[in-house]
């Protein structure tokens, strides 16, 4: 029935949904026109605002590309490229390709969205060398799994409100992941969505006649080291020695960091964990900066849109229009249903502020008064403005760019089969939120 469904969808994405960049550009005319409309805020301050704010997540900018490059690198090592090749061989039908690839996505993304983008696409493109599966629900169930990042181990805004001296401890105070990221109901949802997803998946699969395959024959693939050493140069570009050695040296102070120095998971951290893990499964600098080189064109979308996004983010902030937004939900909301309504603004506002650290920027200064007017649980509240965040994801083409890219597909391909899943998961996420 749900490939039914999902049929209309898909044929509908295809023939309407613009490439991302031009997806960013009439999100920034629609709220530059809102916040002029519906605001206080005058053209001139709402240009100013869009302006100057192209440039407030350049730090944040270069740690999303590290995350995914690092976690291309990481992912497209021999040890892990076997494991994968490995568990391919276990996706011998349809069917199970796309529960494999479904599972293996969410847990590689609750571990880190990084990896779990980079892991999933080339999990997909491992299966579709020996099975003949549907390509655009392949990728589109790898994609699927980033709907549990925000509430797994790298999850921007339980880590945020964990750390000491985050923006909002002078009204919350520290907020522990036991609250958040360990709290039943945040485990309810992951067990729920860990069911839930591959059933959707493999239940949207199209009949023969109408799906699209691939030819294993055109799946790139990260070309041989074949170069001949010859210089003394090359003998140290080659070196398993010197590579080794300064992977190895990182992953000791990362040891020092988190069990000597009591150090937490965050951005930083994780980067420099896949950094040193990529290195020293590489073996030599040769191999690491041959993957850099197949890692780089899959962060260019980063590179171009996270600028616009970020003067959409300022606009948005400075204007008041998203603490509109927000207000329109939550006014009607009270101690038991604001987690609901927080979920839903939180997905709405994901669409002009796809950063997880950036959103709660935005609406923790509206979210944090009215739980604690209402008696509100904070910490659940919290946590409904991440999985908000992560929710509509599903139906954002920015953070499918670097999936997109791994898998030589385009955003309106896959984007039919995540309206469906964004509808499922909107569902379950809610109930959950208003009555666990």
């Amino acid at each position: 029935m749900l490939n039914k469904i999902a049929t209309p969808f898909t044929k509908l994405v295809e023939r309407y949904l613009p490439d991302p960049f031009i997806f960013v550009i009439l999100l920034s005319i629609i709220t530059l026109l809102g916040a002029c409309l519906f605001t206080p805020a005058t053209s001139i301050e709402v240009i100013n605002a869009w302006g100057n704010g192209f440039w407030n997540l350049l730090s944040f900018a270069m740690q999303m590309l590290l995350v995914l490059i690092t976690g291309y690198m990481l992912a497209s090592t021999s040890p892990v490229s076997k494991l994968l090749e490995k568990l391919a061989t276990l996706a011998n039908t349809p069917p199970k390709a796309i529960i494999l690839v479904t599972l293996i996505s969410l847990l590689a993304s609750w571990l880190n969205w990084g990896f779990g983008l980079v892991i999933g696409a080339l999990f997909a493109k491992a299966i579709a060398k020996q099975t003949k599966v549907d390509y655009r629900l392949l990728v589109a169930s790898a994609y699927s799994g980033f709907v549990v990042w925000h509430g797994g181990l790298a999850g921007s805004i339980p880590l945020t409100i964990a750390t000491q001296g985050h923006f909002s401890q002078s009204s919350i105070g520290i907020i522990g992941t036991e609250q958040t990221l360990f709290a039943g109901f945040n485990i309810a949802i992951l067990i729920g969505l860990f069911i839930i997803m591959p059933l959707v998946n493999r239940y949207m699969l199209p009949s023969d006649k109408n799906s699209v395959y691939v030819d294993p024959a055109l799946i790139k693939e990260i070309p041989a080291n074949n170069e001949n050493v010859t210089r003394p140069a090359q003998h140290l570009e080659h070196s398993k020695l010197l590579g080794i050695a300064i992977g190895l040296l990182g992953l000791c102070y990362l040891a020092y960091y988190f069990v000597i120095a009591g150090g937490s998971l965050n951005l930083n951290s994780v980067i420099a964990m896949f950094l040193f893990l990529a290195i020293t499964l590489h073996q030599t600098p040769h191999n690491l900066l041959n993957s850099l080189q197949q890692a780089i064109p899959s962060g260019a979308g980063i590179v171009i849109q996270f600028p616009f996004y970020a003067g959409i983010m300022a606009v948005m902030v400075d204007s008041g229009l998203a603490q509109q937004i927000s207000h329109g939900f939550i006014a009607v909301a009270d101690a038991d249903s604001l987690p609901f309504f927080s979920f839903i603004s939180a997905g709405l506002v994901n669409m002009f502020v796809p950063s997880g650290g950036g959103q709660w920027a935005v609406q923790a200064p509206i979210v944090i008064p009215a739980a604690q007017e209402l008696g509100a649980d904070i910490s659940r509240v919290a946590m409904a403005v991440a999985w908000g965040d992560a929710w509509t994801n599903l139906i954002q083409p920015f953070w499918a760019l670097p999936v997109l890219a791994i898998a030589g597909l385009k955003a309106k391909d896959i984007m039919g089969f995540c309206v469906v899943q964004l509808f499922v998961t909107g569902v379950f996420v809610s109930l959950v939120l208003s009555f666990y």
